[in-house]
C-alpha cells in the first residue's frame, strides 16, 4: 500500500467521517482561522503531549479522545501559542473556534 493509497492521517473536515459512531465516541473538533499554516496539539489533564494534527487548510482539526478533560493547543506560525480548556464527553463533538 502506498501513501496514496490511505497511509496518511484521515482527512480533516468539517464533517465527520462516514461510520463514526457518537454513541462510542467522544470528539474534539475545531476551526482555527487567522493562520495559514497550524497545529493543533492535544495534552491531557496533566498536560502530558498524546498527540498532534496539521491543522487543515480549511482551519478544521479532530481529535478522538477519551471522556475527561483536555487542553488543545494551537501553534501557527509567528510564535503564536494558544491553549483552550475543553471537555470530551461520549457522544457528543466538543465544538471549538479559534482566532490565532
Amino acid at each position: 500500500m502506498t501513501f496514496a493509497d490511505g497511509c496518511a492521517a484521515p482527512e480533516q473536515t468539517a464533517e465527520l467521517p462516514a461510520g463514526v459512531d457518537l454513541s462510542t465516541q467522544a470528539v474534539i473538533q475545531g476551526v482555527v482561522s487567522g493562520a495559514s499554516t497550524a497545529y493543533a496539539r492535544l495534552l491531557d489533564s496533566s498536560g502530558e503531549f498524546t498527540g498532534e494534527v496539521v491543522v487543515s487548510d480549511e482551519g478544521v482539526f479532530r481529535f478522538f479522545a477519551a471522556p475527561g478533560d483536555w487542553t488543545v493547543r494551537i501553534i501557527a506560525g509567528g510564535g503564536v501559542t494558544k491553549d483552550i480548556a475543553v471537555q470530551a464527553r461520549r457522544g457528543e463533538v466538543a465544538k471549538l473556534q479559534v482566532a490565532v
